[in-house]
């Protein structure tokens, strides 16, 4: 076996004596190496792309949530307009028709006591008159037979 200098490169060990050679060996290892370091390189962006890209999605889907909030939000409030609104409406339309129940009733008993009183004057059944005096209760009542 040949001797081998203790300072010697992996380069050297494997041929000593061609220079050439070496710088080839060397242009090589240099190339592996640049290629390594890029392959690194690249994962580590890749890795970094992927989770900005994660984050990204999340984020989005944070928004998306938000937004869908704040439309159900507008939709409970313009619900709730809506309501108050017919609530509103149907009162005064309850109002409106009492109101008219009660003057027709008002009407219709106006018209009844005119009627009876137009049906005795005209059959001639009891006339009568009245005074209240004092004590006393005068009363004059005469019965006519039609």
């Amino acid at each position: 076996m040949a001797t081998q200098d203790v300072h010697e490169t992996p380069t050297q060990r494997i041929h000593p004596k061609d220079n050439g050679q070496r710088q080839k060996l060397q242009k090589a290892a240099t190339e592996i190496q640049a290629w390594w370091r890029g392959t690194l390189v690249r994962r580590t962006l890749l890795h970094v792309a992927l989770r900005a890209w994660i984050i990204q999605c999340w984020w989005r889907s944070m928004q998306a949530k938000m937004l869908e909030q704040r439309r159900r939000l507008a939709l409970k409030l313009y619900t709730c307009q809506e309501w108050a609104v017919v609530k509103v409406q149907t009162q005064v339309r309850m109002w409106q028709a009492r109101r008219r129940f009660l003057q027709a009733r008002q009407a219709a008993c106006i018209i009844q006591s005119h009627w009876r009183w137009h049906a005795s004057q005209t059959r001639g059944l009891i006339r009568g008159h009245y005074e209240v005096r004092a004590s006393r209760l005068e009363l004059d009542i005469e019965i006519l037979m039609a």
